[in-house]
């Protein structure tokens, strides 16, 4: 397997994962990679406790990757760099809704609206992820 298919896969199990894990741990103090580290294993303590061996093998990988290479810098850097990338959307989907609002056609400005806020919210979460 590749080795960046393999680091995506990792990321996006961490992102399904970080969503319920978020707000038990957001008063725990931590921050960086000792927070996505104590993340994952919470998710891992979960699977267990559910009997999900296939969950708790992939979790344990993803563990021992986030400590093996994770740094502080390198996630505020990836962090910023969705940032970038959220913002590079907004931007996108706001010159949709100029050339939809152009048309006059209310179908299409409605749906370049919702796309519009979607990215914004998007945007907000990977905000509040630089200070986590």
């Amino acid at each position: 397997m590749n080795v960046n298919l393999m680091t995506k896969n990792t990321a996006l199990a961490l992102a399904l994962i970080a969503l319920p894990a978020a707000s038990a741990l957001a008063n725990s103090g931590l921050t960086g990679c000792a927070a996505k580290k104590a993340e994952i294993q919470q998710q891992i303590d979960y699977a267990k406790a559910h009997d999900n061996s296939y969950r708790v093998a992939g979790l344990e990988k993803a563990l021992a990757e986030t400590s093996a290479h994770c740094t502080d810098a390198s996630l505020r850097a990836d962090r910023e760099a969705d940032v970038r990338k959220k913002e590079q959307k907004v931007a996108e989907r706001e010159q949709e809704l100029n050339e939809a609002k152009a048309t006059g056609r209310t179908d299409k400005i409605e749906k370049k609206q919702e796309k519009l806020e979607d990215a914004k919210e998007e945007l907000a979460e990977a905000k509040a992820e630089l200070n986590k």
